[in-house]
């Protein structure tokens, strides 16, 4: 079963338009701030996709904008979340069949 990737337009400061794949959208709960992860799929030397982190501003009557990470205290809590994520679920570690004897 493939995953519907969740697609957004993000307008630059030129004007020009990107659509990017967004990857995550999350609130700390204490601080009411909003994030959101994304990709434009491209890749560095090494192969990794290369993520972008925004805090996410909304406005009463207008779309959301983006806005920068302020503090070193939200980027080590952003890491956090990352780091989170990106270990692997205890069922995937579980090979199949290794319950049986």
């Amino acid at each position: 079963m493939s995953e519907e990737k969740k697609v957004m337009s993000i307008v630059l400061e030129d004007g020009s338009i990107d659509e990017v794949e967004v990857l995550l959208s999350f609130e700390f709960t204490d601080t009411k701030k909003e994030y959101i992860i994304y990709t434009k799929n491209e890749t560095d030397d090494n192969g990794n996709v290369t993520i972008y982190v925004a805090s996410l501003i909304r406005n009463d009557d207008s779309d959301p904008v983006l806005g920068g990470v302020e503090t070193d205290e939200e980027w080590s809590r952003i890491k956090n979340v990352l780091k989170e994520l990106s270990k692997p679920e205890e069922n995937e570690e579980k090979e199949e069949g290794t319950d049986a004897q």
